[in-house]
């Protein structure tokens, strides 16, 4: 609430904190993703109808949010990623050469890729940059609607009205630490049930089991913040490279997006095609950090 006034400040024409807008945004957007997250785990506890819809409202609120901030970094990451790869030699872990390649080849294609960069960082630009801008326009118009203003009042009733199950009345504790185990219990059988390490570099189908993981990890560090009173530090890192994960995958599939774009020309797309490579490279890279930083070691799959 502190912030949504804060963002309600940066409207006003004398004001000109353009970057404290954008950090009150980002700060309603993960207060409503935790709310959401915690009225999912503890459900249970509460008058179901009532979490249920206040949840739904949160996500839709929180979606909205996060696009405008999801795509400037998406930008930044790609650009930042072509300038790397058409510098004047490729990184030797993002370039995967035959046995037998000559060097002359490699110089021939360091050489197309640098012709195609500056052309593939102008459409991704054109094309993330119009994404940003209508997600800002849309982010916008939900602050301002009735929508949006009936969840603020919701939310602002949290703190004195939270509509309990019957039978919860008395036995808060208990009734919170039963589904917090549960959450608990559902990110290590999903971490557990995590592909083993697999040398193929582009294997998006695996995609979707590590966002799984993440989005339950999250829920799992509400839910310990809820009954504990404090983060997991143990989780921290492990927290932070399924987020790179996350980041490596959505970077990889704007750029295929924009290699598909009709009749761009080839060095273009080979520009395109190689940055797609070399996020499918980070995406991998971040699944061994995790692998490397998660704390229950023990759990996960084995080849």
């Amino acid at each position: 609430m502190r912030r949504l006034r804060l963002h309600t400040a940066t409207l006003s024409p004398a004001y000109s904190g353009a970057p404290d807008a954008a950090a009150a945004t980002r700060a309603m957007r993960r207060s409503a993703r935790r709310i959401s997250g915690s009225l999912h785990t503890f459900r249970a506890a509460l008058d179901p109808l009532w979490a249920d819809q206040l949840r739904a409202e949160l996500a839709w609120l929180s979606g909205i949010l996060a696009r405008e901030h999801a795509y400037a970094n998406r930008l930044t990451r790609l650009v930042e990623a072509l300038h790397q790869l058409s510098g004047p030699a490729l990184p030797a872990a993002r370039g995967v050469r035959a046995a037998g390649e000559s060097a002359t080849s490699d110089a021939q294609g360091r050489a197309a890729l640098g012709v195609g960069a500056a052309r593939a960082g102008a459409l991704l630009e054109r094309r993330l940059t119009l994404a940003r801008t209508r997600s800002h326009s849309a982010a916008l118009q939900a602050l301002g609607s009735s929508r949006f203003h009936a969840v603020a009042d919701a939310v602002a009733l949290l703190a004195s009205d939270v509509p309990l199950a019957a039978g919860t009345a008395g036995r808060t504790a208990e009734a919170l630490l039963e589904p917090a185990e549960r959450a608990e219990q559902r990110l290590l059988t999903a971490v557990a049930a995590l592909p083993p390490d697999d040398t193929e570099p582009y294997n998006e189908a695996q995609d979707a089991a590590w966002h799984q993981a993440r989005l339950l990890l999250r829920l799992h560090r509400y839910a310990h913040e809820v009954v504990l009173g404090a983060a997991d530090p143990a989780l921290t890192g492990a927290g932070h490279a399924l987020d790179l994960h996350r980041d490596a995958v959505e970077a990889a599939g704007a750029a295929a997006a924009a290699a598909r774009t009709p009749r761009i020309a080839p060095a273009t797309a080979y520009a395109l095609g190689v940055l797609h490579a070399d996020q499918r490279h980070e995406v991998e890279a971040a699944r061994t950090v995790f692998r490397e930083t998660w704390p229950y070691a023990a759990a996960l799959s084995t080849p």
